[in-house]
């Protein structure tokens, strides 16, 4: 676990545990997110701070105690993220696959069009200006393109796949137009879930020794279990100086303040291009933003070399508020330098299964007008509603 030597998250944080803390678990209090997401004067200029990190080699080690960084990254009091170092071949993968999202946003418009699936609320394949923003708009900023790494047809069941298309349809590639997608989309898809699966295992760990957990209730079995993991590669278009003004003021100008309702997020850092020549960000204030459970908004970063894997709404209901999931965004650049930059990234959102059960405790922090009166939905039916909010029909 590595924290900068010139940043505390005492300063921000009252109650955030010290990494020289004991690793016990203390009694947590109940998780905050608030919906409501105001910007201030204060939060024009927030603070930056390095996520809590776990080398892979202590990942994968089973006895391994990491309780603290668990605690510190996803506890009550942290962040709702961490982040895994020295990841074996991440770099190379990372780059293999970055790179090919402007190519799969270049395909022509006929071929993008026969990549969409409509019935899937455009959850499989090619999505652009599907997804409202938080105003209600289209976001016709970004372009995702979206599948299951593990599974390219996750289930045959007629039924099933009527209930829940989002997860239950079938995979689309473009093998003439782009071949070399599916490939590199795949396996940077499953190195993540295998990093992802090694963090369960020690969440499971430090969450059960408040809560009693059976063999197949921890978030490392449901996750192993489950056949709903979905990949989105993501494409920032460029954009002028003179199209972007009207957005410099806000926060969330390229990815609106939400929380992930799956189990467990992966992602890697973003890749900034201009014009075909990777470069820096060219604005220090870009990036994601999370909002603190004392409402301070934060600027979290990581390294290209490292995954970060932030905590859903799902992970925080089954384990009673022990790990929590925080609002976030993502900020464009902004300024003339920031004319014509294109940004590449990939995300792998772990999630139970379509007929998993969540049963939601009395006190719920997210989507409540979902939740019905005898408090149990499946994963599938929570979040095909999600869908329904956020995607055009």
């Amino acid at each position: 676990m590595k924290l900068s030597p010139h940043l505390s998250y005492r300063s921000l944080l009252p109650r955030f545990a010290a990494s020289r803390r004991s690793p016990q678990l203390r009694r947590c209090s109940p998780c905050r997110a608030s919906s409501s997401l105001p910007m201030s004067p204060e939060s024009t200029n927030p603070q930056q701070f390095p996520t809590i990190t776990i080398s892979y080699s202590d990942l994968k080690d089973r006895n391994s105690d990491l309780s603290a960084a668990i605690e510190q990254g996803f506890g009550p009091n942290g962040l709702g993220i961490l982040s895994i170092s020295d990841v074996p071949g991440l770099s190379s993968l990372r780059e293999n696959l970055l790179i090919l999202a402007p190519r799969v946003a270049s395909l022509p418009e006929d071929v993008k069009r026969d990549l969409e699936d409509p019935e899937s609320r455009y959850n499989f394949g090619w999505s652009h200006g599907k997804e409202k923003l938080e105003s209600g708009k289209l976001d016709t900023f970004k372009g995702s393109y979206y599948g299951n790494p593990i599974l390219d047809e996750p289930t045959t069941d007629v039924s099933l796949l009527q209930r829940y298309p989002s997860y239950c349809r079938a995979n689309k590639w473009p093998s003439n137009a782009l071949p070399e997608l599916e490939v590199a989309f795949k396996v940077l898809g499953k190195l993540i879930l295998d990093v992802g699966l090694m963090l369960a295992y020690h969440c499971d760990r430090y969450v059960s020794k408040e809560i009693t957990m059976h063999d197949d209730e921890g978030l490392e079995q449901m996750l192993q279990r489950s056949r709903c993991h979905k990949g989105r590669l993501l494409y920032y278009f460029p954009r002028q100086w003179s199209e972007r003004k009207e957005d410099t003021s806000s926060m969330s100008s390229w990815c609106g303040w939400h929380t992930d309702h799956g189990s467990l997020t992966g992602l890697t850092c973003g890749m900034f291009m201009r014009n075909g020549v990777r470069i820096a960000c060219p604005d220090s204030t870009a990036g994601l933003y999370i909002k603190t459970r004392n409402d301070q908004i934060v600027k979290v970063v990581f390294g290209e070399d490292q995954l970060a894997y932030q905590i859903g709404e799902t992970t925080e209901i089954l384990t009673r508020g022990r790990l929590c999931a925080t609002p976030h965004c993502v900020r464009a650049p902004e300024g003339e330098k920031a004319s014509g930059v294109e940004r590449s990234t990939f995300a792998l959102f772990m999630q139970p299964d379509w007929d998993e059960n969540l049963r939601f405790p009395s006190e719920v922090h997210h989507h409540t007008e979902l939740i019905p009166s005898n408090g149990t939905l499946t994963f599938g039916e929570y979040s095909e509603m999600l869908v329904d909010k956020y995607y055009q029909q």
